[in-house]
């Protein structure tokens, strides 16, 4: 079934009629030739095995096969999820561990996304962007080239309560640690959002807004882009 991710009614439906799923790994040690693996996806014959599968077949295989397990540990890190995470092998980017992303998020060529950061269904991050650690891009969330999230800064998500408008940031925006931009608010290119702001309203292009909640107070100058000057070697 198709859904249109880009709409919150649409993404909530998705998460709705999505087969909830609680995947394991199991370490299993035994007298392994007995159990009888049909259907699990499983790695060792003899004495010991490693299966994957969801958990209730899985502890079903257990019990059943109890007289012929030693010992087993059971390793699992989410309950009844609906959205998987996303495939990372064929992502143009730099991803670095503990990084969370969901399914069905746009990651284009040379972003750069830092340990802990968060980023939601529906998500869009660009060319050369960097979401810096503990970063949040929340569902829908829409950053354009060559912005910088700084860590802790949150870019709230549109899902609950729904909204049609996304929050967008334009290219080249510099958003400092610890900001939260809000529901439904764009930030025009070239601005910068000062460390801890709270951005509760739209925000032309090149100035530069502090406080909470932020408003202007100046326009980008010289000063201010040599202070928030990206750094190509990082995106490399």
């Amino acid at each position: 079934m198709n859904y249109n991710l880009t709409d919150p009614y649409e993404i909530a439906r998705y998460i709705k009629e999505a087969k909830k799923s609680t995947p394991v790994k199991a370490y299993i040690a035994g007298n392994i030739r007995k159990i009888d693996m049909t259907g699990y996806e499983h790695y060792g014959e003899i004495s010991a095995t490693i299966i994957f599968g969801e958990a209730d077949s899985v502890f079903a295989l257990i019990e059943k096969n109890r007289q012929n397990i030693k010992r087993y540990r059971i390793e699992n890190d989410r309950r009844n999820s609906a959205i998987p995470m996303l495939d990372l092998l064929h992502i143009d980017a730099r991803i670095e561990p503990g990084a969370i992303i969901r399914d069905n998020v746009i990651i284009k060529k040379g972003a750069v996304i830092m340990m802990g950061a968060v980023i939601n269904i529906g998500a869009e991050i660009g060319e050369g962007t960097m979401v810096d650690m503990n970063a949040v891009v929340g569902a829908r969330g829409k950053l354009g080239k060559n912005v910088h999230l700084g860590a802790g800064a949150v870019i709230a998500g549109v899902l609950e309560p729904p909204s049609k408008d996304p929050c967008v940031i334009e290219d080249n925006v510099l958003i400092g640690a610890n900001s939260v931009i809000l529901e439904g608010v764009r930030v025009g290119s070239g601005s910068v959002i000062a460390a801890g702001s709270v951005v509760t309203k739209d925000v032309p292009e090149n100035v530069v807004v502090a406080g909470a909640p932020a408003k202007i107070i100046k326009e980008v100058d010289d000063k201010t882009k040599s202070k928030t000057e990206l750094l190509e070697d990082l995106r490399k």
